[in-house]
């Protein structure tokens, strides 16, 4: 019945669009993060016809930008206004509130556009795969982040921060901004966007220490050195840092890339150096502390007297196998425990395979795909972390966007993709959402929320303070 209506509508738009059409590349993207929004700009800049739809499931854009950046990093989110005025141009359009694999296929987007470009990120957590992981108040690094920020999957979250220490696994940027939140004066969070119910649980947070954990040396740290200068400087904080750790870094330092030969240099001398008088005096007088630990991997959670909450952490000690900064670890049977009242997992993410048809590798939770074009898929493509992993900042995702984008723009001009037969593009795919009482979002519409965010956050003394039920995402936006 619904294929019958399906095609049926097929039909009808075909038949009073057809010569409007014609010739007009009709291109889709899934997802509005970083990925999505520079490919769609790549495109409009690129051929003078096109047309771009992009779908999110949320009613509101920009994805990580929203939802993953740092509060406190509010610079960072200034590529929100480029990707705003990409949404302005008049033949782009927004269709928020609309989950592809539920409430339209992707066959569906193939019959309706010449083009499909993926570009919904990495939103599933690698998991420890440890005993212990499912205890209360072991949670992952995303979940923690998506509820400083708001994400209305996350708003609800149940995070105890009556403890003592935190360990986090692992140490990249999103584990450090993890710890800095965790860490800063709620004096200086209120500033930020932060939901307010948030502000208050970090207001009564009893958290003193947090432990960065991970697998490899010091000279395979995964932060960048912005993030790890910004830890040395955070007030009323200080760095815990065992000088035996970082001894062998000013003899590895000298045949290093510059940037990695940057970020080694300031860990080695914070762990190896005194510091200046004035840091020397912030740092005697702080009440909170953090460490980075190496060579360790985490073999299981212990649970606390009642078998409810975690505990402590059991750590096997690594030994590094090959050389330089490609060694891998191997696990001993030497073990460490740490204890820990929040344990945080940032160990990477996955995306989720929305298809059964497309060429998903559960490894490596990505789609296949040989420089962007998704394999055997011809007019299917990858931007961001979809097609390379979670890997990079805002800056290497801004790449890919404009690599799809010229790619597709480039397929379309070969004849690589055929755009000879029109295409009914949102038309199409709005009649399938109607059929099932699914209401788009457009940009329009969303800056209504965002109007209603910054009022109320003006009230507060912030940049905004964020809806984080979707109920009433809803409710404001059509009122």
């Amino acid at each position: 019945m619904l294929r019958c209506a399906f095609d049926g509508a097929i039909g009808r738009c075909l038949s009073t669009a057809a010569a409007r059409l014609s010739q007009v590349p009709q291109v889709c993207i899934v997802g509005s993060g970083p990925a999505g929004f520079y490919t769609a700009q790549q495109i409009l800049k690129s051929h003078a016809t096109a047309r771009v739809d992009m779908y999110e499931k949320l009613p509101v854009p920009f994805g990580l930008v929203r939802y993953g950046v740092a509060p406190d990093h509010p610079e960072v989110k200034n590529c929100i206004n480029t990707f705003t005025q990409t949404a302005a141009k008049d033949r782009f359009t927004f269709l928020g509130n609309v989950t592809i694999s539920e409430d339209v296929t992707l066959h569906q987007l193939k019959e309706a556009y010449h083009a499909v470009i993926l570009a919904y990120g990495a939103s599933q957590d690698t998991a420890l795969n440890v005993p212990g992981e499912s205890l209360r108040n072991v949670l992952s690094a995303r979940q923690f982040v998506g509820w400083y920020n708001g994400l209305p999957d996350d708003a609800s979250l149940e995070v105890d921060l009556d403890v003592d220490s935190v360990v986090i696994i692992g140490q990249g940027n999103v584990a450090v901004d993890v710890a800095r939140i965790l860490l800063t004066p709620i004096a200086l969070l209120k500033k930020t966007d932060i939901p307010e119910n948030v502000l208050d649980a970090l207001s009564h947070s009893k958290v003193k220490r947090v432990t960065l954990v991970g697998r490899r040396g010091p000279q395979h740290v995964a932060l960048t050195i912005k993030e790890l200068r910004e830890m040395i400087h955070l007030p009323e904080c200080r760095p815990q840092l065992r000088p035996q750790d970082y001894s062998h870094l000013r003899d590895l330092i000298p045949s290093l890339p510059r940037q990695r030969k940057r970020l080694l240099e300031l860990l080695a001398k914070t762990a190896l150096d005194s510091p200046e008088p004035k840091l020397a005096s912030s740092w005697s007088s702080a009440e909170r502390e953090w460490s980075l630990r190496f060579l360790l991997s985490p073999v299981e959670i212990l649970a606390a007297p009642g078998g409810h909450a975690v505990c402590a952490v059991k750590l096997a000690k690594n030994r590094l196998e090959g050389e330089g900064l490609n060694q891998r670890a191997v696990q001993t049977t030497e073990m460490e425990t740490l204890q820990c009242g929040l344990i945080l997992r940032s160990i990477g993410y996955r995306g989720i395979n929305i298809d059964s048809l497309l060429p998903y590798d559960e490894r490596s939770g990505t789609i296949a795909n040989d420089g962007g074009r998704v394999t055997g898929h011809n007019g299917v493509y990858v931007s961001g972390w979809i097609g390379t992993g979670p890997v990079g900042v805002i800056l290497s995702t801004m790449t890919s966007g404009f690599t799809t984008g010229k790619l597709v723009v480039a397929d379309i001009e070969s004849g690589l993709v055929d755009v000879s037969t029109p295409r009914a593009g949102k038309m199409l795919i709005q009649n399938v959402l109607r059929e099932r009482g699914i209401q788009p979002v457009s940009f329009g519409q969303w800056t209504r929320l965002d109007e209603h965010e910054t009022e109320a956050g003006t009230l507060l003394g912030k940049p905004r303070e964020k809806v984080t039920n979707l109920k009433q995402m809803m409710d404001i936006i059509h009122q």
